[in-house]
Parts: C-alpha cells; sequence; structure tokens
C-alpha cells in the first residue's frame, strides 16, 4: 500500500529566469526562496491533526488507483475504531469552488467518496466528531506556489484575458491569390481600357490572322482564389462571408464556388469581392482569408491562448479575483476564430486567465501576482 502525505504549501519569493535577458533589463535574474512549512507526519505518511490527545492522520492513497483520502484516528497511543469516528473534509479550490468529501468504514480507516482531483492545491477543512465532541483543523495545502513581483511580470510579458459570453464567430483562415474574374480577360481585341497582363507576341513579329497577341485585364474586378485543407472544405459553403486580407487592406468576399477536386490536400475555393477593391490588388497577389463558418450565440469565448488548439483540452491559470492567486485549471476548448476560442467547460464568464507563454512555469500549480 502506497500512501502519499499532502505536501504542504511551497513559496517561491520569485521566479528564477537565468541567462534570459529583456528590454530595459541586462542579465535580469532573480534568487529564489523555499519556504516549506513543517509537517508532522503519522505511520501512514498520512499529515497528523492534534487536538490535545485526539489525533487524526489524514493521507492520500494513490497506488494504482485515483487519488482519494484515508483518514486513521488515534487517542493518545491508542488506535480508534474506524466506526466511532464521524469526519468530513472540504476543499475550497480557486473560485470559490468546494469539494465536500464524506467518508465511510473500510477496514480499520475512512475512506473518502470522492476523487482528489488535480491540481492538489487547496484550502482545507477538517471537522471530525468522537464521543460527542467535535474537532475541526484548518490549513493550507498550496501546490508548486509561485508569486511574480510585478517589475518581474512586465519584463515577462504577462498577458491576461476575461472569459466573456456573447456572439462567437467561428472562422476558418486560409491563404491564396487573386486572380482576374472571367468576364475581365478578353483576348486582345481592346474594347475596352486595361492593363496588359500578359504578350504572347514580341515587336514586330510576323503573325497569322486570329493568333492570341496578348491578355488585357479590366481594372476592378478580381476574385480571390483560396486553398482550404481537404479535412476542413466540409465547413465551408456557398454564399458565406469571407474577409480578404492584402496584407495592406482588407475587403469583403463572398464564396461563389468550390472545386471538386482535391489537389496536393486542399480544395479551390474562389471569393467574389464585393467590397472596394484596394488599389494594390494585382493578378497572383499572394492574400489570406478568414472564412465565417459558423455564428454561435451565448457563447463563452476568450482571446486564444498561446498554446490552445481547437476541440482540446488544456490547463490555464486562472486567477481569483480577490486575491489575485492563479491556480492551474483544467480547461475544455472549442471551436476556434482567427483570434479568439471557445470555452465549453472549466470557466465561466468573467474569469480571468493569462493567455501568454506559461512554459516558464512547467511545474508550478499556481502563480501569485503582487
Amino acid at each position: 500500500m502506497k500512501l502519499k502525505s499532502i505536501v504542504t504549501a511551497l513559496m517561491l519569493g520569485q521566479l528564477s529566469l537565468a541567462g534570459v535577458s529583456y528590454s530595459q533589463l541586462v542579465n535580469a535574474q532573480s534568487s529564489v526562496e523555499s519556504v516549506k512549512e513543517e509537517v508532522k507526519k503519522g505511520p501512514n505518511n498520512g499529515r497528523m491533526l492534534q487536538d490535545g490527545d485526539f489525533a487524526i492522520e489524514l493521507a492520500i492513497f494513490e497506488d494504482g488507483m485515483p487519488p482519494e483520502f484515508r483518514v486513521f484516528a488515534s487517542k493518545g497511543k491508542t488506535k480508534l475504531a474506524a466506526k466511532d469516528i464521524n469526519l468530513n473534509v472540504k476543499l475550497t479550490r480557486l473560485g470559490g469552488v468546494v469539494d465536500d468529501i464524506n467518508f465511510f468504514v473500510e477496514n480499520d480507516y475512512l475512506r473518502g467518496d470522492m476523487e482528489i482531483y488535480e491540481p492538489h492545491s487547496f484550502q482545507v477543512t477538517l471537522t471530525a466528531t468522537y464521543a460527542n465532541k467535535t474537532h475541526q483543523w484548518s490549513y493550507d495545502n498550496f501546490e508548486g506556489r509561485t508569486e511574480i513581483k510585478d517589475d518581474m511580470a512586465n519584463a515577462m510579458q504577462i498577458e491576461t484575458e476575461f472569459v466573456e459570453s456573447q456572439t462567437f464567430n467561428e472562422t476558418l483562415t486560409v491563404f491564396g491569390k487573386l486572380k482576374l474574374a472571367a468576364n475581365a480577360v478578353r483576348h486582345i481585341t481592346a474594347r475596352f481600357p486595361g492593363e496588359v497582363v500578359k504578350l504572347h507576341a514580341e515587336l514586330g513579329q510576323q503573325v497569322n490572322a486570329g493568333t492570341n497577341l496578348a491578355r488585357l485585364a479590366k481594372s476592378g474586378e478580381f476574385l480571390a482564389e483560396l486553398r482550404v485543407p481537404e479535412q476542413q472544405v466540409s465547413n465551408v459553403s456557398l454564399g458565406q462571408q469571407v474577409l480578404v486580407d492584402t496584407k495592406a487592406n482588407t475587403v469583403a468576399g463572398i464564396v461563389k464556388r468550390i472545386d471538386p477536386s482535391v489537389i496536393n490536400g486542399s480544395v479551390q475555393v474562389d471569393v467574389a469581392l464585393v467590397g472596394p477593391i484596394p488599389k494594390e490588388a494585382r493578378p497572383e497577389l499572394s492574400v489570406d482569408g478568414i472564412i465565417e463558418i459558423a455564428n454561435l450565440s451565448d457563447v463563452l469565448f476568450v482571446k486564444r491562448p498561446m498554446f490552445a488548439k481547437q476541440n482540446s483540452n488544456a490547463s490555464v491559470f486562472s486567477f481569483d479575483a480577490i486575491d489575485n492567486l492563479a491556480n492551474l485549471t483544467s480547461v475544455e476548448f472549442g471551436k476556434v476564430s482567427s483570434t479568439h476560442i471557445e470555452i465549453k467547460q472549466g470557466l465561466s464568464a468573467g474569469d480571468r486567465i493569462v493567455v501568454s507563454d506559461v512554459s516558464s512555469w512547467d511545474g508550478h500549480q499556481q502563480i501569485t501576482l503582487n
């Protein structure tokens, strides 16, 4: 049987960032102080809680199974029967979430009735009743807490965003180029003013009647040929709104045609430009396209964290509004737009999370910004 005691608070005064330089900082480096509270352990490697000669040993059992609490009681040097103890544990997590754990008798100990899920970072309140007398203990159990001062947070460019609930536009970002519209191409007859985009003959060259000599482009008539990955083209349909980006300006468009064939893993989608044509528009100009493929109402979303992927699960640092403490929180992400991502589970409207790079905090369960 393998038992692990609850780890006490680990306070890191500052996060050490050796060998890293920031603007206005030269080889910035901070000292790290670790303070670990002395915790008395019992014979089952659990945390000992005492009130006079009455004692409770609270341990986490996780040998080949999800973590759960097991409790052993004693009075003086005498081990007490589990059936004589009435016990409850409340774990208060970030955001005020409370895990209310009751216990039942198993063998010579009390066993908790729910899993102690990660992160193991919470405030613990244990209430035990024995011989008509109630005993209560409260303490903090914070794993991997990191405290980051304001100046260091600014140097690290930590960015946070609030979760919001409103209409969410799911979009698909693709790439392509501008092409002349079919009605903008004529074989050499010069029936309208335009720009010569291609010559098929040289000056002075003799040609036969009917030879294609040049191609003329009528100004202002373009379409965007976008390449959509074959796995995502099922989300695209005729009439969808598109924002075409020339890198200098943007212009609105509408999906007019979806090619039935797949070439090199992508499908061509033709977009008619419906807004004013940017002056930099030229045939073969590389462009980006953002296709609006869904419009969702009353959806939780947030600015897309650096590591977040569509329809995936990940952990984010979510802040407590009261004490500015951020806990590592499991989140289920859903659909994405060009800049935001849907929150399906794990966060609520108004929650504040870190969306910048958090790789420097690997191994930490909590951070505090001061």
